[in-house]
């Protein structure tokens, strides 16, 4: 923040009183577009005055207030952003779903490079053991939440491997304990090898539904079969932790245990 010249409010502005009064002699239609939004926003950007606002009354975990900062500092930090908006907001509904989500994933993207260091956190990781503990200790070490860590270490690994993320579990009627999948993130291996996992929900009779850590926090390791693009059956290994707010599943192939890794020096060339 402090190479990007940007800083953070030290008093919040998000109530409706000190809203308007903030946005007095801003422009008309910024205004009304921010109060509009005033019960969903949980940050904005003033480009005018290099100032950040995060509302610490509606978010309380710390690594979720870093995110977002972080994601602020991106709107600000990058020029197309800077330029193009005089405010920019956060909120769980896009208010304009045009130009919105491209910026957003931008600033997202912005933020998550920033938090994990560019590709420090992958190399912490590959050194790591692979299980499912690792995304958990690396997300303290990097300041991070569970769920952006477990994207992080299923998305830059170099071993074949899945992280579905799911919502609470819960119990159905009728049907019993089940999770509504919030996020899947394969590697880059793993979409070669078994392509992207679509699933929506974990049921008891979903392949993964034994796995649901139900009246636990953890998931043993368990063994399941799994058939790749080419229909041939691969032995796994799943496992999950229950992190209050999400549950976490690491799925892989077991040969991802066993493939071996040459990692090359820079700038080597073969000699024939």
């Amino acid at each position: 923040m402090a190479a990007a010249n940007v800083r953070v409010a030290q008093t919040s502005l998000f109530d409706p009183i000190a809203v308007i009064e903030y946005l007095r002699g801003k422009a008309a239609e910024t205004g009304t577009r921010i109060k509009s939004a005033i019960g969903k926003l949980f940050g904005l950007y003033d480009s005018a005055d290099s100032l950040i606002h995060i509302d610490d009354s509606a978010i309380k975990a710390k690594s979720k207030k870093t995110f977002l900062t972080l994601h602020e500092t991106a709107h600000h930090d990058l020029p197309v952003h800077r330029q193009m908006f005089r405010f920019f907001q956060d909120s769980e509904k896009h208010l304009d779903p045009e130009i919105s989500d491209q910026f957003e994933r931008e600033a997202n993207n912005f933020a998550r490079f920033a938090l994990f260091k560019g590709d420090t956190y992958a190399r912490y990781a590959a050194d790591c053991k692979f299980d499912i503990k690792t995304p958990i200790t690396l997300a303290k070490k990097f300041g991070a939440s569970n769920y952006a860590s477990a994207r992080e270490f299923a998305r830059t690994h170099h071993r074949a491997c899945v992280v579905y993320i799911l919502e609470p579990i819960e119990f159905v009627q009728g049907c019993g304990a089940q999770a509504a999948v919030r996020r899947i993130e394969p590697s880059p291996s793993y979409i070669l090898q078994f392509g992207k996992p679509t699933d929506t929900v974990i049921t008891p009779d979903h392949f993964l539904g034994r796995i649901l850590p139900i009246g636990r926090k953890m998931t043993r390791p368990t063994a399941l079969s799994l058939t790749d693009r080419n229909g041939t059956p691969h032995e796994c290994v799943a496992e999950a932790f229950d992190t209050t707010h999400n549950v976490i599943i690491l799925l892989y192939p077991v040969k991802a245990l066993c493939k071996p890794t040459i990692i090359l020096p820079l700038g080597f060339k073969k000699v024939v």
